[in-house]
């Protein structure tokens, strides 16, 4: 499964909209994205799963690509 995963760079500060980047990773479970992202100190604000249809749709940006970790 696709996971999209939105985040700050800076853990140490409150998150703000214009500074939320995003990632996509594949993984079982929301733990397991939480785990393969630890090393990276980020501020996670949200991991959502992606369906068929959204998935798609994020494909369609030229930003999309899966991290592999």
């Amino acid at each position: 499964m696709i996971f999209k995963v939105l985040y700050q760079e800076n853990p140490s500060e409150i998150p703000v909209r214009e500074r939320t980047k995003s990632l996509y990773i594949e993984a079982e479970t929301e733990r397991e994205v939480r785990d393969k992202l630890i090393d990276r100190k980020l501020n996670i604000e949200f991991i959502q799963a992606l369906d068929d249809a959204h998935l798609e749709y994020e494909k369609q940006s030229d930003l999309f690509k899966v991290e592999t970790v």
